[in-house]
């Protein structure tokens, strides 16, 4: 019989042949000098004095920590304020605060999908992945996309109950949902479709209120939208959107919000500056999406396979692990850090960088980041 720890070393030394190994690499708060490009900061403001001071402000008013759940003491009325906030800024019924993205998506699939159908997309982010698991609900995978996919599985369900999870803008590929076809869809099979904005929220649309808003769609029936406030808020946690019934059911039997504690004030106060900031600068999620076009075309007028971004994320598919590892220290070298995506993140065959756009990046920056991609682009032709 094997030892367990022994079972373990073999399983990291396969993942280190293979090109899989992650290790932690602390970031100093200038990010070692270099350009970022790897994080989810789309607007530019985690660093941003108003949200610091915000976050200050929020920590002497209610302390450090929320000290409860939701429920019990972890409700200010930050929190509720937050609430009314992101509604309004969305254009959704209602809004319910989490401690991070990953439970939001928890709490709503796992409450709506009720035993029923989850119709979930191929490049669905993970922790969408794993609400789908957890729903104890019967699971589709259809492909990428494919919206005749996703109407098969709904007609021809035995279920009562359904649902429809997609991201809005893919975390890795960058591209947008077909999110008017998936509604429709959803509405003549009697399903809720659930839309993850994480990457689209601040950065979609003109006012950056997310990828439903941009499409019509914010005050339609049928739709449950999911946000995190650690991209382009700069700040920390997430939020289910969506009728007062669906804010009602989360409240009452969510093991995810109901045992779990409560936001942070500073994140809280924050995440309102940051929707302030949005209301004071409206050009900023345009400025983001138009950097990240530029990264896009810079990449391709260098011979790179950039994808086509609907926000502010930029793959770089360069196929191996190996491939892609190698790149990523090569920009680091060059200045800039970007993101380096292998199995299981991505699909085998599809390692990539990933190139996220801020809206702060100025001329000078796109020279650096050119002239890093050079090298890569040289280094992958020779």
């Amino acid at each position: 019989m094997s030892r367990p720890l022994d079972t373990l070393r073999t399983a990291t030394a396969g993942r280190e042949a293979a090109g899989l190994r992650r290790a932690l690499r602390p970031r100093t708060p200038d990010h070692d000098g270099l350009i970022d490009l790897a994080s989810n900061d789309y607007l530019g403001l985690s660093g941003d004095d108003r949200l610091i001071r915000a976050a200050v402000r929020a920590t002497e008013d209610w302390g450090t920590g929320s000290t409860g759940s939701r429920l019990v003491t972890g409700t200010t009325p930050l929190h509720a304020e937050l609430e009314a906030r992101l509604a309004a800024f969305t254009g959704a019924p209602g809004a319910l605060v989490f401690s991070s993205g990953y439970l939001a998506h928890l709490a709503a699939v796992t409450a709506l999908a009720r035993g029923g159908l989850v119709v979930s997309d191929a490049r669905n982010r993970t922790s969408i992945v794993g609400a789908c698991r957890l729903s104890r609900a019967r699971v589709v995978v259809t492909p990428h996309g494919d919206v005749a996919a996703v109407e098969a599985a709904l007609r021809e369900r035995d279920e009562e109950h359904a649902l429809v999870v997609t991201d809005a803008v893919f975390s890795v590929d960058g591209d947008l949902a077909p999110l008017p076809a998936l509604h429709a869809a959803a509405v003549r099979h009697g399903a809720l479709l659930v839309v993850d904005e994480a990457h689209s929220l601040g950065v979609v649309g003109e006012s950056g209120g997310g990828a439903v808003h941009a499409a019509g769609l914010a005050g339609k029936s049928h739709i449950v939208r999911t946000v995190t406030l650690s991209k382009s808020f700069g700040s920390q946690g997430g939020a289910v959107l969506g009728a007062p019934e669906v804010i009602e059911t989360l409240i009452d039997t969510r093991r995810s919000f109901i045992f779990d504690t409560g936001l942070a004030p500073a994140c809280v106060g924050a995440a309102l500056r940051a929707l302030e900031i949005l209301d004071e600068r409206p050009d900023l999620p345009k400025r983001a999406s138009a950097i990240a076009r530029t990264l896009a075309t810079t990449a391709r007028e260098l011979g790179l396979e950039p994808g086509d971004p609907a926000a502010a994320v930029v793959p770089i598919v360069l196929g191996s692990p190996g491939a892609a590892v190698s790149a990523a220290t090569l920009c680091a070298e060059l200045g800039v850090r970007v993101g380096c995506f292998r199995p299981p993140s991505v699909p085998h065959g599809r390692s990539c960088l990933r190139l996220t756009a801020r809206a702060n990046l100025g001329s000078d920056d796109l020279a650096v980041i050119r002239r890093a991609l050079t090298a890569v682009a040289e280094r992958k032709v020779g």
